[in-house]
C-alpha cells in the first residue's frame, strides 16, 4: 500500500513516512506510576536501617551472639558498620577510611562465614581495584573489642565477587574470586584460595588459577556446586560485556568450569548458550524438579532473568521486562519445596521475588518500590520463621529490610 497522506499545520509537514509513527506514539498504553509501595493486604513491609552514602553489599549473621541475626553493611567510603538486632542499633566496627581500598574507598562484595573454626562468624570483604580481599575476626566481645584485619590477597584486579565453599573437600572453608579486570598478573581470570595451616596467623593463603585468561568481558558473581554429579564443586560466572570495557567484543556470557581431581590444576570452561548482554549473575539449582542441577541468571547491567534447563541448557525467559537485575539469590521463599528466585533491579528500581510452580514457569511478585539495589540477601530477619530480604542499595543510598508478610 502506497499511502502518501499529509497533515499540514502552518510551516509543519508530516508525511506518510511519519504518520503511522506517531499514531503508534499516541497510542501507547503509558502506565500510572508506580506507587511507593505496593498496596495489598499481602505487602511487605520496608525498614530503612540505614540511609546517607553508597552501599555495596550487606550481610546477615548473628554476630552479637544473642541468637538474633544482625547486619554488617559496607556503609560509605570505608566504614563498615554492624547493625544490633532486632532494634538495629547502629555501631561502627570497621573504620578504614585511611587505606587505598580503590574506587571510592569501599568494599564492592562481602561474605559471612565461620573462617577459623572458632564457632562464630566473620566477615569477608573485598574491594574492586586494587582486588583486596580481607578478612576481621569476630572478637569474643564483638561490640566491644576491635575486629582483626589480616589480607588474604592483594594480588588480583578487579575482584567483583568473593565467596565461601570447601573447595578441596579437605573440610576446611577456602575462598573464590574473580580477578576481572584485562590488565595485571592474573588479567581475565577466576582464583580460589586456599587457608594457611593456621587461618588466624598472618600466613598467606594459598592461589590456585582456576580459569587462566579464560573468563574475558568483566565476570561478575560466582555460583558454587556439584553441576555434574561427580562430587566435586564446579563454579558458574557471567561476564556483561558491552561498550564500556576496554577489550571490546568480550563478555556477554554465562559458563562454568568444572573442577579436575586435582583442584589446583586448571579447570575446563563449559560456555552456556546465547549472548547476554550485561551478563552478571547465575547461581545453580533443580529449578524444574527433575533432580538435575539447572542455572537461574540475571543480566544485571541489561535487561532480564532466566533460567537455563540442564542437561541442554535450553533457555527459559521468567521477566525479560525488568531492568538492570544486578542481584539475586535463589532459594525456597514460599516454603513450597521448590526454589524461587528474588532480585533487586537498579534500573527499574524495584524489589520482587519469582514464585516457582515446581516445573520452572514463574509468577512475579512485587515486593516494593522505588528501591535502586547492588546486592541482596535472603533469610529470616525477624525471627518469624519466615524468608526475608536484605538489600544494599547503591544509588538509593541505604540499607533496607523488606519483612515478608508469610506468603503461605
Amino acid at each position: 500500500m502506497n499511502t502518501n497522506i499529509n497533515f499540514t499545520s502552518g510551516e509543519y509537514s508530516v508525511t506518510h513516512k511519519w504518520w503511522l509513527v506517531l499514531m503508534l506514539v499516541f497510542a501507547v498504553h503509558v502506565p500510572a506510576a508506580w506507587p511507593e509501595e505496593p498496596a495489598t493486604k499481602n505487602a511487605w513491609t520496608k525498614k530503612v536501617i540505614w540511609e546517607g552514602g553508597i552501599c555495596y553489599t550487606a550481610v546477615t549473621a548473628d554476630f552479637t551472639k544473642d541468637g538474633i541475626p544482625d547486619i554488617i553493611a559496607d556503609a560509605g567510603k570505608g566504614v563498615t558498620r554492624l547493625f544490633v538486632g532486632p532494634d538495629w542499633k547502629k555501631q561502627i566496627i570497621i573504620d578504614d577510611k585511611h587505606l587505598n581500598l580503590g574506587g571510592n574507598n569501599s568494599y564492592i562484595t562481602s561474605d559471612v562465614c565461620d573462617l577459623d573454626g572458632d564457632g562464630d562468624a566473620d566477615y569477608i570483604a573485598a574491594c574492586f581495584n586494587p582486588g583486596v580481599i580481607v578478612w576481621y575476626e569476630q572478637p569474643e566481645r564483638p561490640l566491644e573489642e576491635p575486629w582483626k584485619r589480616r589480607v588474604i590477597e592483594n594480588q588480583l584486579n578487579g575482584v567483583h565477587s568473593v565467596i565461601h565453599g570447601d573447595v578441596d573437600k579437605d573440610g576446611r572453608m577456602d575462598l573464590l574470586a574473580t580477578s576481572d579486570q584485562p590488565k595485571g598478573r592474573f588479567p581475565n581470570s577466576l582464583v580460589w584460595l586456599s587457608p594457611p595451616a593456621k587461618v588466624q596467623s598472618d600466613q598467606a593463603w594459598q592461589r590456585h588459577i582456576l580459569a587462566d585468561r579464560n573468563a574475558p568481558g568483566i565476570s561478575h558473581y560466582l555460583g558454587l556446586g556439584d553441576f555434574n554429579g561427580d562430587g566435586r564443586p564446579d563454579v558458574v560466572t557471567g561476564a556483561k560485556g558491552g561498550p564500556t570495557i576496554v577489550e571490546k567484543g568480550t563478555g556477554q556470557w554465562f559458563a562454568w568450569w568444572e573442577s579436575p581431581t586435582d583442584p589446583t590444576q586448571e579447570w575446563t570452561k563449559h560456555d552456556l548458550p546465547g549472548n547476554h548482554l550485561g551478563a552478571t549473575n547465575i547461581l545453580p539449582g533443580d529449578i524444574n524438579g527433575d533432580g538435575k542441577v539447572d542455572f537461574l541468571a540475571t543480566r544485571g547491567h541489561g535487561s532480564g532473568v532466566i533460567w537455563f534447563e540442564s542437561p541442554d541448557w535450553k533457555i527459559h525467559t521468567i521477566d525479560a521486562e525488568i531492568k538492570e537485575p544486578h542481584c539475586l539469590q535463589v532459594e525456597d521463599i514460599d516454603g513450597d519445596g521448590d526454589l524461587d528466585a528474588v532480585t533487586c533491579a537498579y534500573g527499574s528500581k524495584i524489589c520482587v521475588w519469582y514464585e516457582n510452580d515446581g516445573s520452572g514457569r514463574f509468577s512475579r511478585h512485587v515486593v516494593g518500590m522505588n528501591q535502586e539495589a547492588y546486592d541482596i540477601r535472603v533469610a529470616d530477619l525477624d525471627g518469624d520463621g519466615d524468608k526475608d530480604f536484605l538489600v544494599a542499595g547503591r544509588e538509593s543510598n541505604n540499607v533496607v529490610i523488606y519483612l515478608n508478610p508469610k506468603t503461605k
